[in-house]
């Protein structure tokens, strides 16, 4: 039984989680690569993401990503690797991501009391985190947490990142849900990606975009308009309820209090992070 109000660790994940998204919407990555040679830009998320795990194919790249075409991957992985290792790829995301949140957060936020407590929130929230069938969170875990309170609250958000995602991706699978079907549903729900950055960062042609939607409309899921049909508004919702199931353990053991508070850290956090350009204004669409 859980001793938490309804939805607070949702809602506590939604405000953790922009704190490390952000890296990926920077130039800042994608500069210190090139720095090491990389002139494919376009490989940054899948180096970065995936460096935790090892000098890994393109297959296993796809089977923990999910969500983008295996081509697209196959494209920059693993030829990648001969030009920046996942060793060098994991530093040079770290001093990304220090130059990052100093430019959304701003020095003296960094340096605030209210930093280092989120991160020794987080942190804790982590402790109750499991490697059990979730590969991208198992190998982050593996990480050594950064000194600076910044880039530990940096870190932490990335374990709860990759822990949530993991399970998530188990509701996917079970609900028989392909990636473009996986997507398609969430941008109808008016909390995904819009279809523009869809189609410009996964790989997907239109063509294939509108052939999931239709797999979508004849499941009974979306409506002649891509809206979502009560089956599949309930879709999402169960999908969603699922995954805080699975992603119950960290807030849990934060409890409530903890979470409450890391809640109102991040939500200043993740606001201002917003309000300082860390995210595109088009992101999100439901269209």
């Amino acid at each position: 039984m859980t001793t938490l109000p309804e939805l607070a660790a949702r809602r506590c994940y939604g405000v953790v989680n922009p704190i490390h998204s952000a890296i990926y919407f920077s130039p800042d990555f994608g500069e210190e690569l090139a720095e090491l040679g990389l002139e494919d830009s376009a490989a940054g998320y899948f180096i970065g993401r995936a460096a935790p795990l090892g000098r890994v194919c393109a297959g296993t790249v796809t089977a923990t990503f999910f969500n983008f075409n295996h081509e697209l991957i196959a494209r920059h992985i693993p030829a990648a690797w001969d030009v920046v290792s996942p060793e060098a790829a994991l530093e040079a995301r770290l001093r990304a991501a220090d130059s990052v949140l100093r430019r959304v957060l701003g020095e003296e936020v960094i340096a605030s009391k209210e930093v280092a407590e989120a991160a020794e929130l987080a942190l804790r929230a982590t402790e109750a985190c499991t490697r059990q069938a979730r590969p991208l969170y198992a190998a982050h875990a593996d990480l050594p947490v950064p000194d600076t309170p910044h880039l530990a609250l940096w870190h932490a958000a990335t374990l709860l990142r990759e822990h949530r995602g993991d399970g998530h991706l188990m509701t996917l699978v079970g609900a028989g849900l392909d990636p473009v079907e996986a997507l398609a549903s969430h941008t109808a729900t008016g909390q995904g990606m819009s279809t523009k950055w869809i189609l410009r960062t996964r790989g997907f042609s239109a063509e294939e975009w509108e052939a999931g939607r239709q797999r979508l409309r004849d499941r009974g899921v979306l409506t002649a308009d891509n809206e979502l049909t009560e089956a599949g508004e309930r879709l999402r919702k169960d999908l969603e309820a699922e995954t805080d199931r699975l992603d119950a353990a960290p807030y849990e053991h934060l409890g409530a209090e903890g979470v409450a508070r890391l809640t109102e850290l991040a939500t200043a956090l993740s606001t201002t992070a917003r309000e300082n350009g860390a995210f595109p204004a088009d992101l999100r669409s439901k269209d």
